[in-house]
């Protein structure tokens, strides 16, 4: 509905600036993932966040500030009565599907027209929104056809990922930000000369992935079975993810339930974990019918797709590295490595509590810097042969970016850098101030000594990558919910005392060499 059916979505954006800007806080691109094609209450989570203002409250002004500006009026888009008036003339019946509440769908339906819509399904209507694919399922069920003989039109990345996690092809129509073209995927400028000749074209005879029914999928006390779980994602993209799961979790009541929930709602297809407990990767990858690599007490891999090699030492330790290689499909393969580089000393605290100038900040890197080193040098082979099968370094370096801050050299992420390895959040968010990404911490507003000192935020989980078949399309941070500071944390929805960190990349065709 809102950009592809009409020009809602730059009132969306326009009510969540108003609304932010009451709370002293400005709008950015990087706040595109959580306010475009999101739910009122996902974006009112990610406010309420980071002001600390009432979530209620500022749901409740969401929903006035949007309510408002829609029933002033709202434009179809170009040629989107026209396509409903060609399909409707057909016989082709059509379904509305949105992350709107109920109330809005039904002012901006009653103005084009209530009966253009076989169908309506709202935010209100299913457990979980877009990007899940629960609502496009709903709708596919009510009007009796299966995903796979559908064609979603839809405006926003988060539409897309619910559209093509259901089954359905789809033709993206941006609005307020790109979309890559994919395969199944179609992208137009407009629907002004989209026609039900071309939608049908757009019908392919793959079958549809399996989908499960939304009250399959885990909730607080749930544990997926296999068989319910969606399948890989297209391999020609690959969502990769780093977790500190914080003592395996064990700080949040339920954790185990909430991290599988997290990686599901996620759409991701790799994670590489850290502070594992010795058991989480085999845990979780078991209850989600994945495979796994569990190095030691503290490493980890979990996978969607087969994991067809083990690389690295076994037990690597407390704080070192270990790596997978992972079969995509046919002859395409990717290597992951997951590390955990040691917190002390913690450069941030050293800067902002004891003043240490920048030659100081970088000779006490040295431990790290060497476990880094060390990393480096397993991966060397790896990376000599990544542009025939592409490379990712994953995890928690408990050390800044020198390409966030100019106070020191930072010489962790810098031998990275050396190596041949690129840091994919900051190519999708090149400025460091706009866009800071901070991973640490979530939980921890003040520092754990009781002085009331603000703890430092920075940016200390990665996913770095190397290879000519790996192109950055999108790179977040993610913590669900609102979560309670340290140390009331039992009952957090989200599980860890780090964000965690998601790029989703675009893999090109490579040549192998063997």
């Amino acid at each position: 509905m809102d950009g592809t059916l009409v020009d809602t979505e730059r009132l969306w954006w326009e009510a969540v600036e108003h609304v932010a800007a009451g709370l002293g806080r400005s709008l950015t691109e990087a706040d595109e993932e959580d306010v475009l094609g999101r739910p009122v209450e996902h974006t009112a989570e990610m406010l309420s966040r980071a002001t600390g203002a009432p979530f209620a409250e500022v749901a409740a002004d969401l929903h006035r500030e949007f309510a408002d500006r829609v029933r002033s009026g709202v434009v179809a888009r170009p040629g989107a009565l026209r396509l409903l008036d060609a399909l409707a003339a057909d016989g082709v019946p059509t379904a509305l599907v949105t992350a709107s509440p109920r109330a809005i769908a039904d002012l901006v339906v009653e103005g084009l027209g209530a009966g253009r819509f076989a169908v309506t399904v709202t935010a209100d209507d299913t457990p979980r929104t877009k990007p899940a694919p629960d609502p496009y399922l709903a709708a596919c069920r009510a009007l009796g056809v299966e995903p796979a003989c559908c064609v979603a039109v839809e405006d926003t990345r988060t539409g897309v990922s619910s559209a093509e996690a259901a089954g359905c092809a789809v033709l993206a129509v941006p609005s307020l930000a790109p979309i890559a073209a994919a395969p199944g995927r179609t992208v137009r400028e407009s629907l002004e000369d989209v026609t039900p000749a071309g939608l049908r074209d757009m019908i392919t005879t793959r079958e549809a992935p399996e989908a499960s029914d939304p009250s399959d999928l885990p909730g607080s006390s749930d544990r997926p079975e296999p068989s319910d779980l969606p399948g890989p994602s297209d391999p020609r993209e690959l969502r990769v993810m780093s977790w500190n799961l914080w003592y395996g979790g064990t700080k949040v009541h339920h954790h185990r339930e909430k991290q599988l929930k997290i990686i599901l709602a996620s759409g991701v297809d790799v994670v590489g974990l850290q502070e594992t407990y010795g058991t989480a990767a085999r845990e979780l990858a078991d209850a989600l019918g994945w495979e796994y690599h569990q190095a030691g007490e503290n490493l980890g891999v979990i996978s969607r797709y087969p994991i067809t090699g083990r690389l690295g030492a076994a037990d690597p330790g407390f704080y070192g590295g270990t790596g997978v290689r992972v079969t995509l499909g046919g002859d395409q393969d990717v290597v992951l490595w997951s590390a955990h580089l040691d917190y002390t000393p913690y450069g941030p605290y050293e800067a902002s509590f004891d003043g240490l100038a920048a030659p100081e900040l970088a000779a006490h890197e040295s431990v790290r810097l060497g476990q880094m080193r060390d990393i480096l040098a397993a991966m060397a082979p790896d990376l000599a042969a990544c542009d025939t099968t592409p490379v990712l370094l994953v995890g928690d370096f408990n050390a800044p970016s020198h390409l966030d801050r100019d106070d020191s050299e930072w010489p962790v992420t810098r031998a990275a850098e050396e190596a041949g390895l690129r840091d994919s959040y900051r190519e999708a968010h090149p400025d460091p101030v706009r866009s800071p990404g901070h991973t640490w911490s979530p939980v921890h507003t003040e520092h754990e000594d009781g002085s009331g000192r603000p703890e430092p935020q920075d940016r200390i989980d990665y996913v770095l990558y190397a290879g000519a078949g790996l192109r950055v399309l999108d790179s977040r941070t993610l913590v669900t919910g609102t979560p309670r500071t340290w140390p009331d944390v039992e009952d957090n929805d989200w599980p860890s005392d780090h964000a965690a960190v998601i790029t989703t990349f675009s893999l090109g065709r490579v040549v192998r060499s063997d």
